[in-house]
């Protein structure tokens, strides 16, 4: 009787063991996308300052995939901290602050000197700005208020992927300064732009969203420079064109109200 007791003791404090030690293992997943998101950002600095832009491009790019994916599984699983946030927000100003800061200003832009530098210093410091404003907001809204960090650094980095190397043309330096300054003033915006993060696959028609994530890898896989590129531009427009949207249907509801004021007095 006491061996078979011993026995379900023994049993029993295994069942209990095993519920820690898969929760400590889910606890250190979304820690290790962040972890490997640091090191993504540190790899694409060091192959910048060696000459190789793609291959900083697409680490960057590998980046905004870790970053989507850590609060993500935290929320999934449950085990999301202020260390772990805090520790999002310090690789993120690596990876989509001074990483894509350095690469276009290596890429495209050195050749303008102090203008140059002034000009992704301003990316630089309008991310951090970004930043700092979602640690103070409130966590899992459907909508940012302004151009997330990591969808300015995508679009750089795209453009980088994209190109290849920059084109001998005054027109496209200025295209690029364009940019440089167009995502720093997305980011410190009130223009409200999805959250990735409350993205639900599981709904709807689950063989269509199949279909779709098989077409998105196999474009990525074979045509990465364009099918990046068009995704990085469509998200940085989906903001502009929500707030042109409002603006138009504000512009026809005033239209609709002034007749009407007009009419009473």
């Amino acid at each position: 009787m006491i061996g078979r007791e011993g026995n379900y003791l023994g049993r029993a404090r295994q069942a209990v063991r095993r519920p820690r030690k898969l929760r400590r293992s889910i606890y250190l997943l979304p820690t290790a996308f962040t972890v490997g998101n640091i090191f993504a950002g540190f790899f694409a600095i060091t192959a910048t300052l060696n000459g190789d832009y793609q291959a900083a491009a697409v680490a960057i790019g590998i980046a905004v995939v870790l970053d989507c994916l850590d609060g993500r599984v935290a929320r999934l699983a449950n085990v999301t901290s202020d260390f772990g946030s805090q520790l999002d927000s310090l690789a993120d100003i690596i990876s989509f602050g001074i990483a894509p800061a350095v690469l276009i200003y290596s890429w495209g832009l050195g050749e303008l000197g102090n203008f140059a530098r002034f000009s992704v210093f301003v990316f630089l410091i309008c991310g951090a700005m970004r930043l700092a404003r979602y640690n103070i907001q409130l966590k899992d809204l459907k909508y940012f208020a302004g151009l997330p960090i990591p969808g300015g650094a995508g679009f750089l980095a795209a453009t980088v992927h994209l190109f290849v190397e920059p084109l001998d043309s005054p027109l496209f330096t200025f295209f690029l300064v364009a940019v440089v300054y167009l995502l720093s003033f997305l980011m410190i915006s009130a223009i409200r732009y999805p959250s990735l993060s409350q993205l639900n696959l599981g709904r709807g028609k689950s063989h269509l969203n199949v279909l779709l994530i098989a077409l998105l890898v196999a474009g990525v896989a074979w045509y990465s420079q364009e099918v990046l590129m068009v995704l990085a531009t469509l998200y940085v427009s989906t903001g502009l064109f929500s707030r042109a949207h409002q603006f138009v249907k504000y512009r026809l509801h005033s239209e609709e109200l002034t007749p009407k004021e007009s009419q009473i007095d």
